[in-house]
């Protein structure tokens, strides 16, 4: 058939789709466990190439990449087909992790860790916009639960993994580990992902590109670096926050006459839309609390070395990826999903709730257990708000309304993460004196802060409609879309 990516299935199930799924997702866990490989590696990295102070731009480059190209990801996809841009962005994701690991300064793996972001901001968003594409929305659920699991899985083994790298062979290998698994990527989607798309002319929006990608760099700016390299009172961050400001309005004012918007503004018209982007995002900052935070209390408050505080993060990333599995395999035997996100602000809210009674004479396994509360309430909200998100919008957007979400999600953390940390270091002595109870008093502050961030996901959980699952994947419908 004209314009369509190889011989379009009938039926894309069993077998094929948990190969498009497992392909795709070793892209998504390669990203995740590089992240955190490169987190605990970085003292020792910094030491090789001379960073110095200067060591946090080798996670800030990446960052300030990914944010940057995923909501345009999101719309080519939309536009051109998602597997051949999914096969280039694991395949710059591969080739700037060879350049990382061979980088012999700190411009070279900056530039290098620039260009992985590129290539690792595509990687999540295609891999969720595939799998509405070929999975019906009543079973979607289950995979986004699945998706969840390896997730948090990822997000454990990549600390130790990084730590083995360091102790026993080189912190190089924290990228060349990535491409024995992008070329396992690349062969699987090569292989097994039959998609259509539209071979027709397209005016990319590139002046709205730019903008967006201003604004999320100034964003992503802020958040890394005010209270660190730069004082949140100062010139400088007002002058930076004004630019965003100045930036998000041109930006948005150019997507209302854009004829292919990046973010297509009439998404966020719809309830479903906005009520979702903001539970995403609400649930980053919650899950970027959790991960970030409770380290803070066991080791500095509880006195625990960094290796029992990560065997006592478990029960949160646990939770947070069985309330995932379980709630999108209800989801898709009911066929409902509201209730899910409403239970899950309400344990988000009563999570941090308890973590912001912690104290000095607080037993470990019990924070350990609030923790997996908190983990539980995220579980139940993100994945069900994306498969709600999915479900409502059409095919032509899909790719849009995926990577705004996730985008959202990944600001949210970013955002929540650095507000969080100003908190923390608002509520310690200036004079220096931070002892356990200090601490235990920060890490309280953060968790209060963090309770009505909670209770706005619950709020924004009950605006969210009940809408009916669709029962067939969507790529057989756009097929008939595109059929000239």
């Amino acid at each position: 058939m004209p314009g369509v990516e190889g011989d379009v299935d009938a039926a894309l199930t069993g077998r094929r789709v948990a190969a498009v799924f497992l392909g795709m997702q070793i892209g998504m866990i390669v990203s995740t466990v590089d992240s955190t490989i490169v987190a605990t590696a970085l003292p020792t990295i910094a030491a090789d190439v001379g960073a110095g102070h200067q060591r946090s731009w080798v996670l800030t480059a990446y960052l300030l990449a990914q944010v940057a190209v995923m909501p345009l990801y999101g719309k080519l996809g939309d536009l051109y087909g998602r597997k051949r841009l999914y096969l280039f962005a694991i395949g710059v994701f591969a080739l700037a992790s060879t350049a990382c690991g061979a980088a012999q300064d700190l411009g070279q793996l900056v530039a290098a860790r620039a260009l992985q972001g590129v290539g690792g901001g595509g990687l999540g968003v295609l891999a969720m916009a595939v799998l509405g594409d070929v999975v019906p929305a009543r079973s979607l659920g289950r995979w986004l639960g699945y998706q969840g699991a390896l997730f948090a899985a990822a997000s454990l083994v990549g600390p130790l993994l990084g730590g083995l790298f360091v102790d026993h062979l080189s912190w190089r290998w924290a990228f060349f580990v990535n491409l024995p698994f992008a070329a396992l990527s690349i062969a699987v989607v090569a292989a097994a992902l039959r998609l259509p798309y539209r071979r027709v002319p397209h005016a990319i929006d590139y002046a709205g590109a730019a903008l967006l990608t201003g604004a999320l760099v100034g964003v992503v700016l802020l958040a890394t670096l005010g209270g660190e390299s730069v004082p949140w009172w100062s010139a400088t961050t007002g002058a930076l926050a004004l630019t965003v400001v100045v930036l998000g309005a041109a930006f948005v004012r150019r997507e209302r006459r854009a004829t292919e918007p990046v973010v297509p503004l009439h998404l966020l018209a719809g309830r479903v839309a906005r009520v979702t982007v903001g539970l995403n995002f609400t649930s980053g900052a919650l899950f970027a609390a959790g991960i970030f935070f409770l380290p803070v209390y066991l080791q500095e408050v509880r006195g625990l070395e960094p290796t029992a505080s990560g065997l006592l993060l478990i029960p949160f990333m646990f939770t947070t990826a069985a309330a995932t599995l379980a709630a999108g395999r209800r989801v898709e035997r009911s066929g409902r999903y509201r209730a899910w996100p409403i239970r899950g602000g309400v344990l988000m809210t009563a999570g941090a709730a308890l973590l912001a009674t912690l104290g000095t004479a607080t037993p470990a396994g019990l924070a350990a257990a609030y923790a997996a509360l908190l983990g539980t309430g995220i579980g139940f909200v993100m994945q069900t708000s994306l498969l709600a998100l999915q479900n409502s919008v059409p095919a032509r957007d899909l790719g849009a309304a995926t990577s705004t979400a996730l985008l959202g999600r990944v600001l949210g953390s970013t955002l929540g993460a650095a507000l969080l940390s100003a908190v923390l270091e608002a509520a310690l002595p200036a004079d220096g004196g931070r002892d356990a109870a200090a601490h235990a008093a920060g890490v309280r502050h953060v968790y209060l802060a963090a309770v009505p961030v909670a209770v706005v996901a619950t709020v924004l959980a009950l605006r969210l409609p009940e809408r009916p699952l669709r029962e067939e994947a969507r790529f057989a419908t756009e097929v008939l879309e595109i059929a000239p």
